[in-house]
């Protein structure tokens, strides 16, 4: 699943939807500044994907209303609950998914299906699966915020789900609006229709 939008220009209807509805919270954190997004940006060595970009320099950069639960976050922080012996974040690491990984339903299904010599000799692997689930939360996003109890929304900066939003918690990755009724959570792919969605209120899963 490819990322198949735009994410190198702001499209002005997607900005003036952004403003819109930050425009009703005017407790809305003011904009970064292109400056400091470029300092960022040059920090991590990538550029921002849009319209989530033009956002933070223009529009607002962070709101406690949400989205999601506990606020929208600054750029370049992190929620309280993340924890400060994480490994480093590396925002230039291509992002390792392009769909849905449950991993905990995955591991639960595979120590059920093998003997116990299968699982001693699947010990060596366990190294793997778990390097690559910490790249999973580590690698080519930065954090838009959580929903509390280690459920966190990430904006992807690397790879090919660039400008997807991601929802990552210690069970699986999820991302956010694909075609409806094939997805666990359907609606408009992006930053703009991720933030839309919240602003109507709606259901984050399908039903």
């Amino acid at each position: 699943m490819m990322s198949g939008m735009n994410t190198e220009t702001c499209a002005p209807s997607e900005a003036a939807a952004l403003r819109e509805i930050f425009a009703s919270h005017p407790e809305a954190v003011p904009p970064a500044g292109w400056e400091a997004v470029r300092s960022f940006e040059a920090e991590h060595g990538i550029v921002l994907p849009e319209p989530y970009r033009t956002f933070v320099a223009e529009i607002c950069d962070g709101l406690r209303a949400g989205p999601p639960y506990y606020g929208l976050l600054p750029l370049a922080q992190t929620p309280s609950d993340w924890g400060s012996d994480r490994p480093e974040r590396l925002l230039a690491e291509p992002f390792p998914l392009t769909e849905a990984w449950l991993w905990e339903a995955e591991e639960g299904q595979r120590e059920e299906e093998l003997s116990e010599r299968e699982l001693s000799e699947q010990e060596l692997s366990e190294q793997e699966f778990e390097a690559r689930v910490d790249s999973v939360f580590d690698h080519g996003s930065l954090l838009l915020g959580t929903d509390g109890c280690g459920m966190y929304w990430h904006l992807i900066t690397t790879g090919p789900q660039r400008g997807h939003v991601w929802l990552i918690d210690e069970n699986g990755a999820i991302p956010f609006g694909t075609r409806p009724g094939t997805s666990l959570m359907p609606g408009t792919p992006g930053f703009a229709g991720w933030v839309a969605h919240w602003a109507q209120g709606g259901s984050w899963f399908a039903s």
